[in-house]
C-alpha cells in the first residue's frame, strides 16, 4: 500500500512540476533572447538564453513553492519565481520601446507554449495506457500553468512583466510613480493574494483576490485556446 501511495505522489508531482519547469525555462529564455536581439547581450553572455532549466530555476521559488501551492489548491493557485534574467536597458537600441518588448516576451512565450501543448493533445490517441494518461495530464496541466503564468505576469505592477509593459507605455507622469513601486511589488502581491484573504477568512469573508485577478482570467484564456483547437 505504501508503495502505491508513493507512486501516486510521484505521478501527481511529475505532471505538475515538469510543466512548471518548462514554462519558467522558456519564459525566462524568451526575455533574454528578445533583449539579445534588440541589442543587449547581457543575458546571452551569462548563458541565460538557454533551454537548460538549471540556468533559470530557483530551487525553492521555481519548484517547491509552486508545487506546494498547486498540489495544495488542486491546481487553482500558483505563485513562484525564477532567477530574473539580467537586462541592461541602456544597451537596448530604443530603451523605452524595447523594454516593453522584452517584458512582453515572457508572457507571449507562455501563450505560444500553451497553444503547442494543447495542439499535442490531439496526438494522445497514438499512445496507450498509463503513458497516455501521464502525457495527457502533463499537456493539460501545461496549458493551465502557461495561462496562469501569462495572466499573473501581465498584472500591471512592477516587477512583473505587465508592470514593466505599463511603465513603458504610460506617459511619464503616470509611469514614474508606477516604476517606483518595483521595490514593493512582491510585498503588495503577497499581501493581496495571501495575507488579506487569510485575515478575511478569519472574519468570515470570502476574499479570493488571486482567483478574481488571475485564476478566472486564466481559466477563460485556457477555454479560448482549447475551444479554438477543437478540444472543447
Amino acid at each position: 500500500m505504501g508503495g502505491m501511495d508513493w507512486q501516486a505522489i510521484a505521478f501527481t508531482a511529475s505532471v505538475w512540476v515538469l510543466p512548471v519547469l518548462v514554462a519558467v525555462t522558456l519564459h525566462e529564455a524568451a526575455h533574454g533572447w528578445v533583449a539579445w536581439r534588440l541589442g543587449d547581450d547581457t543575458a546571452k553572455r551569462l548563458g541565460r538564453v538557454s533551454f537548460n532549466p538549471l540556468k533559470h530555476v530557483d530551487p525553492f521559488g521555481t519548484v517547491v513553492l509552486p508545487a506546494l501551492l498547486l498540489l495544495g489548491t488542486g491546481g487553482r493557485m500558483m505563485f513562484g519565481f525564477a532567477k530574473p534574467v539580467p537586462v541592461n536597458f541602456a544597451g537596448l537600441s530604443k530603451p523605452r520601446r524595447d523594454m516593453v518588448l522584452v517584458a512582453a516576451a515572457g508572457p507571449a512565450a507562455n501563450v505560444l507554449i500553451a497553444l503547442v501543448s494543447a495542439a499535442l493533445i490531439h496526438a494522445m490517441p497514438l499512445f496507450d495506457g498509463e503513458l497516455r494518461d501521464w502525457l495527457t495530464r502533463n499537456l493539460v496541466n501545461s496549458v493551465w500553468i502557461k495561462c496562469l503564468l501569462c495572466v499573473f505576469n501581465m498584472l500591471p505592477l512592477p516587477p512583473l512583466d505587465g508592470g514593466r509593459v505599463a511603465v513603458g507605455l504610460l506617459p511619464a507622469p503616470l509611469a514614474r510613480p508606477l516604476a517606483r513601486l518595483e521595490r514593493l511589488g512582491f510585498l503588495i502581491i503577497l499581501g493581496g493574494f495571501f495575507v488579506l484573504p487569510f485575515v478575511a477568512e478569519r472574519l468570515g469573508i470570502a476574499l479570493n483576490i488571486f482567483w478574481w485577478l488571475v485564476g478566472g482570467p486564466a481559466e477563460y484564456l485556457m477555454g479560448v485556446i482549447l475551444s479554438g483547437l477543437g478540444l472543447l
